[in-house]
């Protein structure tokens, strides 16, 4: 029976408008007000072999037992991926096994684990620590808990054999993605061929025969990478530190080879880190929308990108199923030295 009394429907007025005050916006600003469900975020603008180990000892987080870095190995012909001289001293810091998948697409130099390995030799990896293809000998399916799109997620198999990843991103644009961060290293970059079917397809078919005739569920697509990326996360009981690197901030991925990648247009903004996937995400989302544009440092292709193919949806999706909070706050290394 509907309670009609005036003081109850007082207070019921008085608790929506506080919900009302107290909701996150669904835009790139956070509310400050919620400090309390803030994560942070560590960021220093020197982007140096050094930077990269004393960010990663700021998160405070040692990691330990078998050691994953998850990296891009980057496409043949592209050049913005992160280089093994800029990765060297944190491999060695944690003692790292660098990580990597095959790919679901041609023409692709990392399509086969002999082609793979012959462009991870290329591009030097293998000679600053050892480097495994986590699906060379096959896959394994890992459970998820947002089951909106997928059942579970397929990853490279060797995944089994770590204890620990520190998941080391190039903050960049995407074709598809709209962008490609931590979130996308770990969904996409974690699964086998199979299993970046899957996910591409919002969980429809794992035959990569089948990919591109099931590709057209952009949301479910973005949903699916968020779901992949906690399952993971799940997966190493939480064993996961993020680092995103913004540096050769292309509209296109690294995997888009072949000399075919559009230039970056960015300067060099630095590396963040953080514990939360979601916050870390959001939070160079916010440096590349915020950026105040100029002459050889312009914005609007990544914004425009991330825009047109609606990126943000995967960190908002993410979120959602608590993989992590979009609220977040900044503690500049920086400026914390001076």
């Amino acid at each position: 029976m509907k309670n009609r009394s005036l003081t109850i429907m007082s207070a019921t007025l008085m608790i929506a408008a506080a919900a009302l005050v107290s909701c996150k916006s669904q835009n790139n600003k956070k509310n400050n007000d919620m400090s309390e469900n803030e994560s942070i975020v560590y960021f220093t603008k020197e982007i140096s072999p050094e930077s990269l180990v004393k960010i990663y000892k700021a998160l405070g987080k040692e990691a330990t037992g078998r050691v994953a870095v998850k990296i891009s190995t980057g496409e043949a012909g592209n050049t913005n991926y992160l280089k093994p001289e800029l990765i060297a001293g944190l491999v060695k810091e944690v003692n790292g096994t660098i990580v990597e998948c095959n790919t679901a697409y041609l023409p692709s130099e990392r399509f086969t684990s002999e082609s793979h390995r012959k462009l991870v030799h290329e591009h030097g990896f293998d000679a600053i620590a050892p480097v495994d293809l986590m699906d060379e000998e096959g896959d394994m399916k890992i459970p998820v808990q947002d089951t909106t799109w997928l059942k579970y997620d397929i990853v490279g198999k060797h995944l089994a054999n770590y204890d620990f990843m520190i998941n080391l991103a190039h903050f960049k644009g995407h074709p598809m993605g709209g962008l490609g961060g931590v979130l996308k290293n770990q969904s996409i970059g974690v699964a086998s061929a199979s299993g970046k079917t899957y996910i591409h397809t919002a969980g429809s078919v794992e035959n990569i025969d089948s990919l591109w005739e099931h590709a057209g569920n952009q949301d479910g697509f973005l949903e699916s990478m968020a779901a992949a990326a906690q399952a993971v996360h799940e997966y190493l009981h939480g064993n996961v530190i993020y680092i995103d690197v913004m540096n050769n901030m292309s509209v296109d991925c690294d995997c888009v080879g072949y000399g075919a990648a559009e230039p970056a247009k960015i300067a060099d903004m630095g590396i963040l880190a953080s514990l939360d996937p979601v916050a870390l995400d959001q939070a160079c989302v916010d440096k590349v929308f915020n950026l105040t544009p100029s002459e050889g440092n312009d914005n609007a292709p990544l914004i425009e990108r991330i825009n047109r193919q609606h990126g943000i949806h995967t960190i908002e999706h993410a979120e959602k199923i608590g993989l992590g909070s979009r609220s977040y706050k900044i503690v500049d290394l920086d400026a914390e030295a001076e």
